[in-house]
This record gives C-alpha cells, structure tokens and sequence, in this order.
C-alpha cells in the first residue's frame, strides 16, 4: 500500500483513513485508488474481518478528484478512447474493489465529500456523517460526468429524482438534508 490510506485493524474492525488531509483526500494525483484497492483485497481474504470502516483525516471526507490534474484532458489532444480506458483502468476499480467487497463497509463521513467522494460515501454500505458533512454530485461544475459509478450508485442510494437534482446542479447538500 502507499502513504494515501491507513489500515488499522482491531479484532474483526478494519479503520480505514484516508490521509491526505493537506489536499483534503483527493482520489486522483496520489496512491488512493492503488491503496483502497489493495485494502479491499486484504479485508477479502482476512476471514477474521467483520466490518470496515471508511474515514479520513482532516476536515474534509474527500473532495473527489484532483481537478487540477484532470485540466489535462482539456488542454491536451487526448482522443475519447484513451481517457475511457484510463477511468477503466483507473477509479472504476476502485469502485469495483468496494462494490464486491463481501464485508459491509461504514462510511464515516466527517466533512465535505465533493464529486468522486460523494460517490466514495456511496460505494459504501452504510453512511453516517457528521452535521459538518456536506455531499455534492459536483461533476457539472467542471464540465465532466461522473465517470466513477456515480451515475449509477448515487440514484440507488437516494432515489433517481434527489439524484436527478445533485448531477443537473451540482449543488451540495448538508447532513440533514443527506437523511
């Protein structure tokens, strides 16, 4: 694993804390995809795992993908096929990695989970937040689509016409709001 994710396990409770508090925990530009996969085969083949649990360090949850590094698709002449191919390869297994996991996984949202961390909380079975956290579906206000599952997950978790409204606006919504 890199230095992105903190894997503590006592008895059968996996903690798993994202560490990059500094960029408040972004999904792309670092080792988190790497690190949450190979997390999620660990928990998998740790029979003695009861349940893991999903958190971060600092005042942010995740604030998605690294948007600075994402600048690239647009300045770049980067033809459709091998940006599908670098999601494929890239955040949809981390998506995959979690949504197979056979151990249910809390996430324990304690502030901000923008874009992808939205989705993160909701790759997740269970999501309890803090009154701090706040959710937003934010791809639209960077012109890109949620390539991570998403689309797909978000309007499972809270209904397609809630889901609807957070992808068309990209608005966030609060903890009170999210129950």
């Amino acid at each position: 694993m890199g230095d992105f994710l903190i894997y503590e396990q006592t008895d059968n409770v996996v903690m798993l804390t994202m560490n990059r508090p500094e960029t408040r925990n972004p999904l792309t530009g670092n080792s988190a995809i790497e690190d949450i996969i190979a997390a999620s085969a660990r928990i998998a083949s740790d029979p003695s795992v009861r349940v893991a649990i999903l958190t971060s360090a600092g005042t942010a949850f995740c604030s998605g993908g690294d948007v600075k590094a994402m600048r690239r698709y647009f300045e770049e002449d980067i033809d459709p096929i091998t940006i599908r191919e670098e999601y494929r390869n890239g955040i949809q297994r981390l998506t995959l990695a979690l949504f197979n996991l056979e151990v249910p996984i809390i996430a324990a949202v304690n502030g901000p989970a923008m874009g992808a961390g939205c989705d993160l909380a909701c790759m997740c079975d269970i999501r309890i937040a803090l009154e701090n956290a706040i959710f937003a579906e934010s791809f639209i206000k960077v012109g890109i689509v949620p390539g991570d599952g998403g689309a797909w997950l978000l309007p499972r978790v809270i209904g397609y016409s809630r889901a609807a409204e957070m992808a068309f606006t990209g608005d966030p919504i609060n903890a009170h709001e999210a129950l």
